[in-house]
């Protein structure tokens, strides 16, 4: 602890410099952009429908206190309420007529004190709503598009590491007339968006009956030409002599692509592996065609769920957001350590 905070103190000389106040500065104000929205989320991810609703918003989850009263059947919200002969009384609210409040004192329910809204504040404390998190789980099908998601990523990242692998390894590796064409050509498609292909792609699920399956979710999308470009310029780095031996050792192309071109590309792969993972993991507008099911809906589709046409539950889509980005957060904290050398090796600087 003490070399980290040695490190973070370090200065110019003996004094403050000028720079080091400056990358200070960068320095905190680079951590708030980045980790501040997703620590907002979190946050509003507890807040309830109505602490959501309040302008200005607040960071923590507030609500408002609520007292149980004599004479009526629900409790009634508490405020704090500036008294004409300036002293503070805590009352709750009956009910609102335009800008009057109906109050009472718990203490004394008997009597209405009628209290302008600007001379009173909410009695607030923080209060985390766990039910955002347990509720979809309970009442909605929750598990059930985390399950289809979970598939569809698994399969769709295996598929992909064993395709792009495969056609890496024979543009690295085998030397035959057209190969820098082909390279050129899978290169040109990084520029093709998905909204250009859908149609074609929509087409061949078509023919091929893929539609209201997962399947047809996994295929379109297993060959990726980032894949395929990241994992044969970190295969271009393994020596060809190795090949060479092995072949000399009777060993079929299959035996030396699964055995030793495999595990040298570890690094490679763990990258393409964390790429496809939030790849599939957050991809919404292909499986949103695809299926028309909702027992076959991934999770970002099923998220959209508690968006109605008249109501949005934001509290509930926050706190899935929330759910859904652990996986990938986890992985990316297993895998993170193979990005810098995957990337190095594989030349893309």
């Amino acid at each position: 602890m003490s070399a980290v905070s040695a490190f973070l103190l370090r200065r110019r000389g003996r004094g403050w410099h000028w720079t080091d106040v400056v990358t200070w500065i960068w320095l905190i104000s680079g951590v708030f952009l980045m980790f501040g929205p997703a620590v907002w989320l979190v946050f509003s991810s507890f807040k309830t429908p109505a602490a959501l609703a309040e302008f200005p918003p607040s960071f923590l989850p507030y609500v408002t206190e609520q007292a149980v009263v004599p004479g009526y059947d629900k409790p009634l919200p508490l405020y704090n309420v500036a008294m004409p002969d300036g002293s503070t009384r805590v009352l709750a609210e009956v009910r609102r007529i335009g800008i009057i409040g109906q109050m009472v004192d718990p203490k004394q329910p008997g009597e209405i004190v009628k209290a302008n809204i600007k001379d009173r504040t909410p009695v607030r404390q923080v209060e985390f709503a766990g039910g955002n998190y347990t509720e979809p789980f309970q009442r909605f099908d929750f598990f059930l598009f985390l399950r289809n998601s979970v598939f569809v990523t698994v399969v769709a990242t295996a598929i992909t590491l064993l395709v792009n692998s495969m056609a890496a390894f024979a543009l690295s590796k085998y030397r035959f007339p057209g190969r820098t064409a082909v390279m050129l050509m899978i290169l040109a498609t990084l520029m093709v968006p998905l909204s250009v292909i859908v149609v074609p792609l929509y087409s061949v699920i078509g023919t091929l009956n893929l539609f209201d399956s997962l399947w047809g979710v996994i295929l379109p999308t297993v060959a990726t030409p980032t894949g395929v470009f990241l994992l044969r310029q970190y295969m271009l780095t393994i020596p060809d002599e190795l090949l060479d031996a092995a072949r000399m050792d009777k060993a079929s192309e299959w035996q030396i692509y699964w055995r030793i071109i495999l595990p040298l590309s570890a690094p490679a792969l763990a990258v393409l592996a964390i790429f496809s993972v939030v790849w599939r993991w957050n991809d919404f507008l292909w499986p949103l065609i695809v299926l028309s099911r909702k027992e076959l809906y991934t999770l970002q589709v099923g998220l959209n769920v508690y968006a109605g046409e008249l109501n949005v539950q934001w509290h509930y889509i926050l706190a899935m957001t929330v759910v859904s980005m652990i996986p990938v957060v986890l992985i990316f904290v297993f895998l993170q350590r193979f990005i810098t050398t995957g990337i190095a090796g594989s030349g893309l600087k």
